[in-house]
């Protein structure tokens, strides 16, 4: 770990640096041929480029690349790397939001890896450390520094834990993944920092210095577990050194024999909380015995001018939904904030070329991504929305309902994924069409969201959805039968998280109907000004599962020819059983 930080903070934005080194591409090209000649094992390639951002997929011969995006910050020319990148080696033809704010490219053919990862270096995108047990992508709040109400902008904080940790001695050599994140921004944890295995969010003490509450230990997949607040208030400058602490103290006490109970929480389970907090103090202790970290609290960024407004431009007949849904006002006057749907989480080549140029026109010369796989445009003088709005509407990215119920949010799936069930990621695209159309459905249900997984792991975070969605299968008369696991009351609110219980399960097609079904109980039987949040945490499983049951009640009788075939699929379902690589 460097004694001496980097905090390069630049207000505005201006000129921020890559987070690239020209080392990493030599390195990973240096391995793959030793891997090709045989000088390395299998394993010893597959632990390699894991750390270097590379998976492999369930189609033999292609990879999974995924570039970090700390913050989900993109430039303009980083944009059209993408777009190059995607376009020329991601055989799928898109870049895939994740929930952590990456950009995944599927399909990339090993050949391609080094000319890939190049372009991404020259653009200051990087891969390391974004997959493997790791210190991974550090997320942030996209409306981070124009957040209304927020204590201070995170993000020249979270910047500079990003590269403190990144390449850090420990930070790609750890028992199993480890994720942090930055928010408060928006008055509630906005980041899902207490389902992280380090969360930071944004708070002042009474004098008004600015600091954070820190969370370690979260997590979702099989050990649903909320993070310990360990310090109720920790000074904005000490943010290195107990970063790197947690760092140190999970490469020391983590499980390193059974990768399925390596995270965080899981040690800290084994250990008792007053036992890892003792581990996490020795460490506290030894780097601010070797002189802590050194953090200078962020310039406060220049004002901007209020915008003198031009040439109004004729607003689209649906302009004012996409007003209501996806436009913020800003805390500096006259901007706002838009949020872009992406559905799927899907850009093209021509999506992120189109998008460079808006953001070159419109906003700041950058977006950020969100965990939600959207994006978010700032510093859009308001006037200039309706315009934005045309632009995006033309490149097919102006849809209203950003943070609706038909904003719905999926993993890749059995698209890609080894270890998924079912193909989630086209069940997600076949509901946000769905919901699309039915825009009575949605306005009836303000605030809940609908997020899906393709296997248990929970790589959609469907346990932190009000409706989740967990893949899994059935047979009928011997035959498989894609179905999902429906749970309810998923969520964050002032109390901390809430992980969803399981209240039914239905087969893959009749998902939509489920969704109805709930949707009405929701309206039936919610009280004055019950959030969905709310109903669905405080309602009986067994009362939705009721619902529903009946849809879930399948037989060889009943079955129709098109419930033995998953959603983006021709031929009939079956489960492919293959080593994942997400523990490797």
């Amino acid at each position: 770990m460097s004694a001496n930080p980097i905090v390069d903070f630049v207000p505005d934005n201006v000129g921020r640096p890559g987070f690239a080194e020209q080392e990493d591409v030599d390195a990973f090209v240096d391995m793959l041929e030793r891997f090709e000649t045989g000088d390395i094992t299998p394993d010893e390639w597959r632990a390699f480029r894991l750390i270097n951002g590379t998976y492999g997929q369930r189609q033999e011969g292609v990879y999974m690349m995924r570039i970090k995006l700390p913050q989900g910050i993109a430039t303009a020319a980083q944009l059209q790397a993408l777009a190059d990148i995607t376009e020329k080696w991601a055989g799928s033809g898109a870049g895939h939001i994740t929930t952590r704010q990456n950009i995944q490219l599927h399909f990339v053919k090993e050949k391609d890896a080094e000319l890939a990862l190049g372009t991404a270096a020259d653009a200051g995108l990087t891969t390391r450390e974004a997959c493997g047990n790791s210190v991974r992508n550090i997320t942030g709040c996209p409306f981070a520094g124009v957040a209304a109400h927020e204590p201070f902008d995170v993000s020249p904080y979270a910047e500079a834990t990003t590269r403190h940790l990144l390449r850090g001695a420990f930070s790609s050599a750890l028992p199993r993944k480890f994720k942090i994140a930055f928010g408060g921004c928006c008055g509630y944890d906005d980041v899902q920092a207490q389902i992280n295995d380090l969360g930071f969010l944004a708070t002042t003490d009474a004098a008004g210095t600015p600091g954070f509450k820190v969370y370690m230990g979260g997590g979702l997949s099989t050990l649903r577990k909320a993070a310990i607040l360990v310090h109720e208030f920790l000074p904005a400058t000490q943010v290195l050194e107990v970063s790197e602490a947690l760092v140190r103290t999970f490469h020391r006490i983590g499980n390193r024999k059974d990768k399925h109970k390596a995270r965080l929480k899981w040690a800290i389970q084994k250990l008792g909380t007053p036992a890892f907090l003792a581990e996490y103090q020795k460490d506290l202790d030894a780097v601010r015995a070797e002189g802590g970290r050194p953090l200078a609290l962020a310039p406060a960024p220049k004002p901007r001018a209020v915008p003198a407004a031009g040439a109004l431009v004729e607003p689209l007949p649906e302009f004012a939904a996409f007003q209501k849904t996806n436009v913020r006002p800003q805390k500096q006057a006259g901007y706002s904030a838009v949020i872009v749907r992406v559905p799927k989480g899907d850009l093209s080549p021509a999506h992120f070329r189109a998008l460079a140029a808006l953001v070159t026109e419109y906003s700041d010369g950058e977006l950020r991504t969100t965990n939600e796989q959207n994006l978010v445009l700032r510093f859009i003088p308001t006037w200039r929305v309706p315009e934005l709005h045309r632009e995006l509407t033309a490149i097919g990215l102006g849809q209203a309902g950003a943070m609706t119920m038909a904003d719905v949010l999926s993993c890749p799936g059995a698209s890609s994924c080894k270890i998924a069930v079912t193909n989630s990621k086209a069940l997600g695209a076949s509901l946000t069409d769905f919901l699309d159309g039915r825009p009575d459905l949605v306005a009836q249900v303000p605030g809940l969201d609908v997020k899906m997984s393709g296997c248990p792991n929970g790589c959609g975070q469907h346990y932190s959805g009000v409706i989740g969605l967990q893949g899994g299968m059935r047979k009928i008369d011997g035959k498989p039968v894609p179905q999902y696991f429906v749970f309810i009351g998923g969520g964050f609110d002032a109390g901390g998280p809430k992980f969803g219980r399981i209240a039914g399960k239905v087969p893959a097609r009749r998902v939509p109907q489920a969704l109805e079904r709930l949707v009405a109980l929701y309206t039936e039987e919610k009280q004055p000004g019950e959030t969905p949040l709310a109903f669905f945490s405080r309602i009986e499983p067994a009362k939705v599962g009721a619902r529903i049951k009946d849809l879930g009640e399948l037989d060889a009788t009943t079955a129709k020819a098109e419930d033995f075939v998953d959603f983006g699929e021709s031929k009939a379902f079956e489960v492919v059983e293959m080593e994942g690589e997400c523990a490797a």
